[in-house]
């Protein structure tokens, strides 16, 4: 059946479910994409619901050849196993022509079967549509958050969707909401950093921009919320092993995310692959039912992580067979298994309902969800790639964008005698690991799921170096660096030694090569011996360094810091990382990032900022007792500007809230400095007392302003009992009745809560 026929049988289904009006012959009646899937549900068999809840990876039914179906493979999947979803790529990204072409013929042979359902395809576009070619890649989730500013977070977001539906893809596995309390955490770079606030901020803004369009707009693409739950909260920092999480902790610093995504309207979720106090979170139906259902009233489909119901059987144990474990997943609330590689879970959940072990109404729930998506995303009414969606692909104010996020994104740590910015006229030569990479610019979910293969990036993707260059002209800048993050050159400390002689400067360029999920496990933070060894190098020419850090978590550097005139945080910052670190270091962008997480000074001081009092106390004997438990090498919160700002005293619109009253806080902050900026205005709470120790402070509001040399502004934030609630000892989100201190920059103001 051609494209045509197909779209007018969809109309034919869709005019089944047209009820008359009483007295009006014939006459349409609006049909919910609720009732229009429970419709096509009554109509379906076992082996058609099963294959709804199935989704494959691409390799399945692709030929070795990027972008090239296995006709007879695809046959298999779609009319012999019924699958409903498939995803991802083969190797690396494809063309949006290519992906058209796959899309358009995975769709044909969906319109071959008996109900002509069509295939749900999902790509994880987790800083930019990841797996097309040439498409825009933004800064990772960690240097987002850097920026303090929800608006860019939408803005990314949208153009993100765009290009996803451009490409024919109308699900998005992101955003990623686990909170990054873990630095060792391999998937650290992908988390909003270790705050609550921002991350459910953050989030919902992401969610909403994907979505507020309405799903079958042509700008618009299924938010994925990942991954339910604690994923982040690893003991030893290995992806996929053991949380061990108390439930206060959980509902206090990982479930406020979930809660505000679905508020927002994701639209679907991603479910932790690890377990929590022994429990595989796939197999928890406390977690997937009881908490996300019912508590937080999730009502969109929720789909496995890569493999992870088998390996309730394979890995976890905690299934004695291949088909417990199915069962064990569905009846726990799962809706659909990312299998991907083969049909067993098709073949174990059918025997499952045939043996009563699953209860039909579960499969009947988990199918209608999935066609209610379908619906709500037009594939009923047009499932092919959309002209209008293609017209949105690599639009050129979404390099404009890309690089304004970059540029918000990089956080200056340091900067000794105000040696930044640079003045142009500065020989300056660059070294170090990240000099030549575009990899390690980028980091993971690059086109490539690791990110590391320089062939499949932009043609126009600069390097550092070549943005220096660009910069001050060829004849300024020097290099002892070769192409590649790996390549021997870029360690050669006895080369820059004898470089730095014609130098004024050493710009080093140190940090992570790209990784992605478990290929990024590491058994200690610290830099790589070599990379440290080139620091001590470049410090002992006498010139002076500045440090530009490449990385998706915070490396430790403590050792080579106070030898360093310059440090400036860069993060992974996409495709635009190499032209916004120039920017901030010739002066063309004033620096305005804040760090998302406390850099830690070593491995044996991973305190977090919202720590509790005991944390803040170094007890050697009571008469020694200090309060510098916290002391990280730069603390949460932290960076640099070109100009100064100055904050005046804060303001309250009363001494005490009662009940359900707000609070108006202001405070006047001036730019006393000489140049414009940005600057990011933090509102921390404290309680003096409450029934579980209090945090020290905790982020509750932010701002993010514009001022030109010497103007002041007043910014103004609005507080209720909820912006000052925690989780008690029933684990009930409470406000209890207390003195609060309001703290801001340096100033600080009190009042207090009555119910």
């Amino acid at each position: 059946m051609n494209r045509t026929a197909f779209v007018i049988c969809l109309g034919l289904l869709a005019s089944q479910l047209i009820v008359p009006r009483s007295g009006i012959a014939q006459r349409k009646t609006a049909v919910s994409d609720g009732q229009k899937a429970e419709a096509l549900l009554g109509r379906m068999t076992l082996d058609e619901k099963i294959g709804q809840m199935t989704q494959v990876t691409l390799g399945v039914v692709a030929t070795p050849v990027d972008g090239v179906l296995d006709p007879a493979a695809l046959k298999k999947a779609i009319d012999g196993y019924k699958v409903g979803s498939i995803l991802n790529v083969t190797n690396h990204a494809l063309t949006a022509d290519q992906w058209h072409k796959v899309l358009s013929e995975i769709q044909d042979e969906a319109s071959k079967t008996r109900l002509k359902i069509p295939i749900l395809y999902g790509l994880d576009g987790i800083h930019g549509q990841t797996y097309t070619l040439n498409s825009t890649l933004f800064p990772q989730n960690i240097g987002m958050a850097a920026t303090r500013n929800t608006g860019l977070v939408a803005d990314a977001a949208k153009v993100t969707a765009k290009e996803l539906r451009a490409s024919g893809v109308r699900w998005n596995f992101a955003p990623v909401l686990d909170c990054g309390r873990q630095p060792l955490w391999s998937r650290f770079a992908e988390t909003y950093g270790e705050d609550v606030f921002i991350g459910k901020s953050m989030g919902a803004a992401a969610i909403k921009s994907y979505e507020e369009d309405g799903l079958r707009s042509p700008t618009a693409v299924g938010s994925c919320l990942k991954h339910y739950l604690g994923y982040s909260a690893s003991r030893t920092g290995k992806d996929r092993t053991p949380i061990y999480l108390p439930e206060i902790e959980m509902r206090e610093y990982y479930l406020p995310q979930f809660r505000a995504a679905v508020e927002a309207g994701a639209s679907s979720l991603m479910v932790n692959s690890g377990e929590i106090n022994g429990v595989p979170v796939h197999a928890s139906k406390y977690l997937l039912t009881d908490v996300l259902r019912k508590e937080l009233g999730f009502q969109g489909v929720i789909v496995t992580d890569w493999e992870d119901i088998i390996r309730l059987h394979t890995r976890h144990y905690v299934a004695s067979t291949p088909r417990e474990a199915v069962a064990m997943a569905v009846n726990a609330g799962i809706d659909m298994s990312m299998v991907p590689m083969d049909f067993s879970f098709f073949i174990l959940l059918k025997e499952a309902v045939g043996k009563g072990e699953v209860p039909m109404s579960r499969i009947d729930d988990a199918v209608k969800r999935i066609l209610t998506l379908k619906y709500k995303l037009g594939l009923f009414d047009d499932p092919y790639p959309e002209k209008a969606a293609a017209a949105n692909f690599g639009r050129p104010e979404y390099q404009a964008l890309a690089l304004n996020a970059a540029q918000e994104a990089m956080t200056l740590l340091k900067n000794d005698g105000h040696l930044l910015p640079l003045s142009r006229n500065t020989r300056v030569l660059v070294a170090g690991p990240a000099a030549q990479s575009i990899s390690a610019l980028n980091g993971c979910w690059s086109y490539t799921w690791q990110g590391q293969q320089e062939q499949w990036y932009p043609e126009d993707s600069k390097t550092i170096l070549q943005t220096v260059i660009a910069k001050i002209g060829a004849s300024r800048v020097l290099t002892t660096t070769g192409k590649g993050f790996d390549n021997p050159m870029n360690t050669d400390t006895t080369g820059l030694v004898a470089a730095a002689t014609n130098a004024d400067v050493i710009l080093l360029c140190l940090g992570e090569n790209a990784y992605a999920e478990s290929p990024g496990n590491t058994r200690d933070l610290a830099l790589p011996e070599e990379q440290v060894n080139l620091a001590k190098a470049a410090a002992s020419t006498g010139k002076p360094v500045i440090l530009v850090l490449t990385e998706g978590r915070p490396r430790l550097i403590t050792g080579i810091e106070p030898r360093m005139k310059g440090i400036l945080m860069a993060y992974w910052c996409g495709r635009k990382s190499a032209e916004a670190i120039s920017d901030v270091l010739f002066g063309d962008y004033n620096p305005d990032g804040r760090l998302p997480f406390s850099y830690p000074r070593s491995m044996g001081e991973m305190v977090l900022y919202d720590r509790k009092p005991t944390e803040d106390i170094r007890e050697i004997f009571n008469a020694n007792m200090t309060m510098d438990g916290y002391n990280p090498l730069f603390p949460f919160g932290w960076g640099l500007s070109y100009t100064t700002f100055e904050y005046g005293r804060i303001l309250l619109s009363s001494d005490r809230i009662k009940g359900d009253g707000k609070l108006a806080v202001s405070i006047p902050v001036k730019n006393t400095g000489s140049m414009a900026g940005k600057t990011t205005v933090e509102l921390y709470s404290h309680e003096q007392y409450a029934s579980i120790t209090p945090n020290m402070r905790r982020l509750r509001a932010f701002k993010k302003i514009f001022l030109k040399a010497g103007e002041s502004k007043t910014v103004v934030f609005t507080l209720d009992r909820k912006d000052l609630a925690f989780v008690n000892a029933a684990l009930k989100t409470v406000t209890e009745p207390g003195t609060f201190d309001l703290i801001i920059a340096d100033q600080k103001a009190s009042f207090a809560y009555t119910p």
